[in-house]
């Protein structure tokens, strides 16, 4: 095989030939995709008018929604933060024998369907499940409650914080939590006053995106929590309901989670680059 010559004169700018990449022609070809993501959400904040908007808050099943919505994902995103920050730690800082599995694990959720996520939850918790077994004997239920909102919106958007935190622990250089045991400090305290704080872009990111997946989590919280109303009823599933009883309240619903979307993204954003 016979390879053209180097090129020993680069372009002026560092990157490729100006005559590849500054033509019109890549322009046009990415304005299809552009048009198909953009255009739906334009047609929604068209059909959904600042008077329906206002009107439609006024409604006791919107604003149960809303308000449970945002109770379940933040207590998710606190229980993700609280449990996943040490799983993160370990997979940043150690090398055992299952390290790939446990990654996998991680992982997981995020390439499931949520509907089978959903039914996977129902068989370890709900009343005949591995465990939701034992805990009826105790008189307890999870399923069809306020925690099983929580379970599935901590279950789907976890990996997202884990992913993140990892990401944001192996980028700090051992030496300095190295040089802060050298001085006397104990290992929760390295923890606390240089890993953390160094990794605090990392965590705050992963954890406003772990919050806005919650907050738009449909297929396991239907079938591992239900749809009821003013109890286990959130956003996306009071959304669903609208198509069929009320479209202004569906449309009402979706254009606040387009929003809070929105917000969430600028937020990363924010935090990670």
């Amino acid at each position: 095989m016979v390879f053209p010559p180097p090129r020993t004169h680069p372009p002026e700018d560092g990157g490729a030939p100006r005559h590849v990449w500054r033509r019109g022609r890549w322009t046009v070809l990415s304005l299809p995709l552009i048009g198909f993501l953009l255009i739906p959400l334009v047609a929604l904040l068209v059909r959904t008018s600042p008077a329906a908007l206002g009107e439609n808050l006024g409604q006791p099943e919107v604003t149960q929604a809303i308000v449970l919505s945002l109770k379940t994902s933040l207590l998710a995103t606190l229980a993700t933060v609280l449990l996943g920050t040490p799983v993160a730690l370990l997979m940043a800082r150690r090398q055992f024998r299952f390290r790939r599995a446990l990654d996998t694990l991680i992982d997981l959720p995020m390439v499931l369907p949520p509907a089978v996520a959903g039914v996977a939850l129902l068989m370890a918790f709900g009343r005949g499940g591995l465990i939701g077994s034992v805990l009826a004997d105790w008189g307890l239920q999870v399923t069809f409650t306020p925690v099983a909102v929580v379970m599935a919106q901590a279950f789907v958007a976890a990996p997202l914080y884990v992913r993140s935190a990892i990401i944001g622990f192996s980028g700090i250089e051992p030496e300095l939590e190295d040089a802060a045991l050298l001085d006397g400090a104990s290992t929760w305290q390295v923890v606390r006053y240089v890993t953390l704080p160094l990794a605090r872009s990392a965590l705050i990111g992963g954890a406003v995106l772990t919050w806005a997946r919650a907050l738009g989590e449909f297929g396991a919280t239907i079938i591992f929590a239900g749809n009821l109303p003013g109890r286990t009823q959130t956003m996306p599933l009071a959304i669903y309901i609208g198509f069929e009883l009320d479209l202004g309240m569906a449309l009402t619903l979706s254009a606040i989670l387009m929003g809070i979307s929105f917000v969430a993204l600028i937020l990363i954003r924010y935090f990670l680059l």
